[in-house]
């Protein structure tokens, strides 16, 4: 059984495998969308770009939420150069290109830059949960902790990508005809590994980012409601647990990440979802089939930004 949502957005194979009536609207569709595809891997390039040099003139300040965002940005190239790019060429191509090796690589790596920029965001997430509601406990471990998150959402990310090696490999679906395509073990295959990578790169981590930036927000209103009733306070800029304006700018640019997040990538699982227990009556087809995966992809593209607008 193959795939019938790459993880890209990847589309395009199976409605040359079935046959179009309109092949010159088909080709201009496929224009359409190699042009806007493009033009993502061109914004999330330059703006994760943007970031690290941002970031390194920045590098003596030595923040917590710097060094997060590094990986993050770094997290976001993986996603710009090996989802995005490959995307991009095989709207152009109309087939993958490449040995069985470089199919199995770019699977892999796509699936690595979605866990690793997940992740890194709940790891900022925790890091800034600590920061406002356990701020003693924050500055004693901080420094070490900070390193212990990151490289486990690097570790996480490596490993829990390594199904995608013996998922897909370069088949030949007609004669000399090849192309990078996934296999499963028929009925439930797909099934279950569709449910597992949403439920591990998707709704496990929102619950966990949901959960944290409840009680940050609590946090704060409960130490500005605390600090409004102390009138003798000597300094109004920072609250009885120190919260500074400096950490507010950044809570709220951890909570604008996660919204962007979330309207990103939610209609993705959930089509990916509906298109496993449910492909006969699955949108995998037309304009708002593409919207979807392009707007899923427009992620990528979109952390730097918000972090530059902030800083």
């Amino acid at each position: 059984m193959s795939l019938q949502l790459n993880y890209s957005g990847n589309g395009s194979s199976e409605r040359e495998d079935a046959g179009g009536t309109d092949e010159t609207g088909e080709h201009d569709f496929a224009l359409i969308k190699a042009g806007v595809l493009g033009l993502i891997f061109v914004l999330a390039t330059c703006g994760n770009l943007c970031l690290l040099h941002a970031l390194w003139r920045k590098r003596k300040m030595n923040t917590r939420t710097q060094l997060f965002l590094l990986h993050l940005c770094f997290a976001d190239l993986v996603v710009a150069f090996f989802q995005v790019l490959p995307q991009f060429c095989m709207e152009i191509t109309h087939r993958f290109r490449g040995s069985d090796f470089v199919c199995r690589s770019v699977k892999y790596l796509q699936v690595v830059g979605m866990f690793a920029s997940t992740y890194m965001i709940v790891a900022m997430t925790i890091d800034r949960y600590h920061a406002v509601c356990k701020p003693m406990v924050s500055f004693l471990k901080g420094s070490f902790k900070r390193y212990v998150a990151i490289g486990a959402a690097w570790l996480v990310s490596l490993a829990f990508s390594t199904p995608q090696l013996f998922i897909f490999s370069l088949q030949e679906l007609e004669d000399n005809l090849y192309d990078c395509w996934a296999t499963f073990i028929e009925p439930w295959g797909s099934k279950i590994y569709i449910s597992w990578i949403t439920l591990s790169v998707f709704v496990l981590p929102v619950i966990i980012l949901l959960y944290c930036q409840i009680k940050i927000c609590t946090g704060i209103y409960f130490n500005m409601k605390r600090k409004a009733l102390q009138a003798s306070t000597s300094d109004r800029r920072t609250g009885t647990k120190g919260v500074s304006s400096a950490m507010l700018k950044t809570v709220k640019m951890t909570f604008v990440i996660i919204m962007v997040y979330s309207i990103c990538w939610s209609p993705f699982f959930v089509v990916q979802l509906w298109s496993a227990w449910s492909p006969s009556t699955a949108p995998t087809n037309g304009p708002l089939f593409v919207i979807i995966m392009l707007l899923a992809s427009l992620n990528s593209c979109t952390n730097p930004w918000i972090y530059l607008y902030y800083s």
